[in-house]
């Protein structure tokens, strides 16, 4: 019987199946009907998004949970510059994203320049790799560069655009095999410089960066991490985006690096005479806390901002190797004085207990997160936009496992959590998935509320109310300027919530907020839960700290 001949667009298909592509998100346009037809008749779902900044988003999370490349569709011109937020979202966060856009027939337009813009040139600033398919032939090479581009360290975007006409022609081509990412390991001279160094300190002690949040080839596993804790004893704080690579109930940990100098754990931290800087890279904000002290970079690569970052040795190659070494090497050392380290723990503590009670109306930021720590259970997943609320969730919330919290601390874009929400809930449908977004940042993803009710998904989303863009008011604050441009309204978000086809509840006394948390998480359906912030009197004392 003779083979039925495929055209180029189910040949990306077959070729995305091979790598185990589940789910595309995305918005059509008539650009890549013949793609999306592929698609309809192949295994991988496709989810209908209302933004393709959202599809960027979800699919930028997919492969920041899963280690494996997540995909998003966009049509030409407009579709893709719509994409471009959540494309660098994922290039900055290390998130493995593939986005494909389409484009108008290459051989022979009769359209002009109407929507045509230089997308593939666009794309190279925010990507990896980005390349126009020309010809069916290329596709199975293209497609294995493009997705080891993404998933290979360090991870990140990339894009492929697939002409109209290339997409119709017929096309024998045979997927590749997905290639098989191996690292070198440190050399044994580097691990045993780095060793040394340990072993001839006082004060260590350690910073686990959002690296090891990363599942790219399962290399970063929670175990080996725990494992060398538990061998040296050695204390460690998180980056923001390193927060849950180590187990944060443990008595190591002393705290999440900040936003001021003169917080507590930046005080610990200039205390140390050598740093353990594991996992991290200066994507995620120059460790500008770091003076004087020997620092030791542990990662697959070399540090990236000599101007700011200034490591005494680097140990370069598979941290999960390195870690191997040093927990077989290292012990416990009586020459080890952590004493200052615990003290400035305990203050922290002590001070986040301070508030954490507090029966003022609106809400503290202290309060709403120690509610919402009691809600949530080992399991749940907190995911959080980005806006002040943020900086107090860093810093007082205790992440009990991998992923527990999701955040952004590289792009810091206002409008990735509920998109990210949504797509933790399709990853892990019977996780709770709670979403903490400001009133800001839930005006600029509000539309995919829309795509969550129809999903069918049981998902709970906080939105902070301060009628503003708080972290900017708070930096407009500190610079002795006049409020000014930074105010705005909001919609009645009950009501909101009603035309979508969600439940709506708003918080009018301080002690309905736990309630309505329970409540919602234990419900099905879409939740959206309004409660008022105030961070006047909370940044204040934050500057005191300072």
């Amino acid at each position: 019987m003779a083979k039925t001949a495929k055209n180029v667009a189910e040949i990306i298909v077959n070729c995305l199946e091979k790598h185990g592509i589940k789910y595309i998100f995305g918005v059509p346009g008539e650009e890549n009907l013949t793609f999306l037809e592929a698609v309809k008749n192949s295994k991988i779902t496709f989810i209908t998004t209302r933004t393709e900044q959202g599809a960027a988003f979800m699919a930028a999370t997919v492969g920041r949970m899963t280690g494996k490349v997540g995909v998003a569709l966009s049509t030409l011109g407009p579709g893709a510059t719509n994409l471009m937020t959540g494309v660098a979202y994922a290039e900055l966060g290390g998130f493995p994203l593939l986005v494909i856009t389409g484009q108008k027939a290459i051989k022979k337009n009769k359209q002009g320049k109407f929507q045509i813009i230089d997308v593939v040139g666009m794309m190279k600033t925010v990507t990896k790799f980005s390349k126009t398919i020309t010809a069916g032939d290329q596709v199975p090479s293209m497609m294995s560069e493009a997705i080891s581009l993404a998933e290979t360290e360090r991870p990140g975007a990339v894009h492929l655009e697939l002409p109209e006409d290339i997409a119709e022609e017929s096309c024998d081509a045979v997927p590749l095999d997905p290639k098989k990412i191996i690292y070198n390991k440190a050399d044994d001279k580097s691990i045993n410089l780095a060793l040394n160094e340990i072993q001839k300190s006082k004060h260590p002690i350690i910073i686990l960066g959002g690296g090891l949040n990363r599942q790219t080839n399962k290399i970063f596993l929670r175990k080996a991490i725990d494992a060398f804790l538990k061998k040296t004893g050695i204390p460690f704080v998180s980056t923001q985006m390193g927060k849950g690579a180590g187990d944060e109930t443990s008595q190591l940990y002393i705290g999440t690096t900040a936003l001021s100098q003169g917080e507590y754990v930046h005080q610990a931290l200039r205390h140390a005479d050598l740093i353990l800087m594991i996992g991290h890279d200066v994507i995620e904000k120059p460790p500008m806390i770091l003076t004087a002290q020997k620092i030791i970079h542990i990662n697959f690569f070399s540090s990236m901002a000599p101007d700011v970052y200034v490591p005494t040795h680097e140990v370069i190659g598979d941290i999960s190797h390195t870690l191997l070494i040093l927990t077989k090497k290292l012990s416990a050392r009586s020459e080890w004085d952590f004493d200052y380290f615990f003290k400035m723990r305990d203050m922290l503590k002590k001070d986040i207990a301070t508030f954490s009670q507090s029966p003022d109306f609106p809400l503290r930021p202290e309060r709403i997160i120690s509610d919402i720590q009691k809600t949530l259970q080992k399991g749940d997943i907190l995911a959080l936009d980005n806006g002040m609320y943020k900086l107090y969730f860093a810093r007082n919330f205790i992440s009990r496992e991998f992923h527990g919290i999701i955040l952004d601390n590289t792009l810091a874009t206002m409008g990735a959590g509920l998109p990210a929400g949504i797509s933790l809930k399709i990853l892990y449908p019977n996780k709770k998935v709670l979403v903490v977004s400001g009133d800001g940042g839930i005006m600029m993803s509000v539309a995919e509320l829309e795509t969550a009710v129809r999903l069918g998904i049981n998902l709970v989303v906080l939105i902070l109310d301060d009628s503003g863009f708080g972290m900017i008011r708070w930096k407009q604050k500190g610079m002795n300027l006049s409020s000014f441009g930074l105010s705005f309204n909001n919609p009645d978000f009950m009501t909101l919530a009603k035309s979508f086809g969600a439940v709506g509840y708003k918080v009018k006394k301080t002690e309905a907020l736990l309630p309505f948390l329970e409540k919602a998480l234990n419900s099905k359906g879409v939740h959206i839960i309004v409660c008022p912030i105030n961070y006047e009197e909370a940044n204040e004392y934050l500057g005191k700290i300072v």
